[in-house]
């Protein structure tokens, strides 16, 4: 009898782990931005994130259990608007630079689909010119009137105003 009970027991088990894997894939999934670490590099280029000023992006893909961490919101559009991009995004964060610290951004992840960019202003990022990003339209407005550029929603930004040629090409600091 206890034999019989303990195969039942492994039977059960064997069973239920397919259910207890797609537990753990949903939970991967629904999971929320990752808070970049010391070591935390960029995919495109592995600059160390925490060292650089200016907002960071996260792209997380459905096929990927960890997010692609990008230096620069440009970099994150330049990404997202090219036409061969066909891999399924699951969710995409920057930072809220209304409430992050510019020289050394930690933290206030936002819905980036949600949020307020700012182009052409004069403050620099972590690849020279970037797009800063805000939770808040009034916020962007604020950033405007003291470093300039223009505010527009995620679905305004267009490839042509991402363009990567300048970057690290460009900056006199490296």
């Amino acid at each position: 009898m206890t034999s019989l009970m303990t195969r039942r027991r492994g039977l059960c088990c064997l069973a239920c782990l397919p259910l207890f894997s797609a537990c753990g894939q949903q939970a991967a999934s629904s999971s929320g931005p990752l808070e970049i670490q010391a070591g935390t590099s960029c995919e495109l280029d592995g600059m160390l994130l925490a060292d650089y000023p200016g907002p960071k992006a996260q792209i997380h893909y459905q096929d990927r259990p960890e997010p692609q961490f990008l230096c620069d919101t440009v970099e994150m559009f330049s990404l997202l608007l090219k036409p061969e991009q066909l891999r399924p995004v699951r969710a995409v964060y920057v930072q809220d630079m209304g409430k992050a610290d510019w020289e050394h951004p930690v933290g206030h992840w936002i819905d980036a689909k949600q949020a307020f960019f700012v182009r052409g202003s004069k403050r620099r990022g972590s690849m020279g010119p970037t797009l800063a990003s805000f939770a808040q339209r009034a916020d962007a407005d604020a950033f405007v009137k003291q470093w300039g550029g223009t505010v527009h929603a995620f679905a305004q930004v267009t490839v042509e105003m991402v363009d990567l040629s300048g970057g690290a090409l460009h900056d006199t600091r490296m």
